[in-house]
């Protein structure tokens, strides 16, 4: 039975998960079971406190539209490869979450009635107050945009209260910490700030998205245990990326 959401700092949140995290490079895998089962359970374990969660995911571990066009593919042809990836691993995250009792639906940019819904905005409210999981795949449906742009689209679109953007470091930085050591981690910091630095944990089309709607982002390591927990319980987890910065 899920809890109330009362004490909850964020009820209803985006979740952007890259497709990275689903792979596995030691072994070659697109998509590693464990892995998902992990990423299912951390989902569990805040859908339980009565979180209303979508998600978006990136099919980067299939395969990247932008990579694609450096080594001859069509752009829009790449694109549109790399969103019918997202919908794979949407459907793979599904699979997931339902083994383990989430009660979940798939909404698509991109028609595919076979497969999945299409996404229409009261729709995707109803499953919410029903306390489903609603994975958003597909993209925006539009070449030339990215998943960090689709969720901050479906964030707007569902009213989200914040974006949890997903990563496999704990925050925003000056640099890259694997390349500087010297990089300094950002407690917080504004909108305009993440734009004028152009700092690439999310394109500044999802920024300037966010910041016109209002919606914060917050960035943190989703491989560490508690961190989705004691975002949405509002304690200082990652980076904040807010109006009051």
């Amino acid at each position: 039975m899920r809890k109330s959401s009362r004490k909850l700092r964020y009820r209803r949140i985006l979740l952007k998960l890259s497709g990275e995290v689903l792979g596995n490079k030691k072994t070659g895998e697109c998509i590693d079971p464990g892995n998902l089962a992990f990423m299912a359970e951390r989902v569990k374990r805040i859908h339980s406190l009565g979180v209303e969660v979508g998600i978006v995911l990136g099919g980067g571990n299939i395969f990247r539209g932008l990579a694609g066009a450096g080594r001859g593919v069509n752009r829009v042809t790449g694109d549109s490869m790399g969103m019918l990836a997202t919908i794979i691993n949407a459907l793979a995250m599904m699979n997931a979450l339902e083994s383990i009792g989430v009660p979940t639906r798939v909404m698509t940019a991109i028609d595919m009635p076979k497969l999945a819904e299409p996404f229409i905005q009261r729709r995707a409210l109803r499953h919410f107050e029903k306390g489903r999981v609603v994975i958003f795949g597909g993209g925006t449906g539009n070449p030339y945009f990215s998943t960090d742009t689709a969720a901050a689209l479906k964030a707007s679109e569902i009213g989200a209260d914040a974006l949890l953007k997903a990563t496999k470091v704990d925050g925003v930085y000056t640099a890259d910490p694997k390349k500087d050591p010297k990089a300094k981690k950002y407690g917080s910091l504004k909108y305009e700030t993440a734009i004028e630095k152009r700092l690439k944990v999310m394109d500044s089309a999802a920024f300037a998205l966010c910041m016109d709607n209002g919606i914060p982002i917050v960035v943190f390591d989703f491989f560490d245990e508690d961190a989705l927990e004691r975002v949405v319980n509002g304690e200082p987890v990652g980076t904040l990326v807010s109006e009051k910065g």
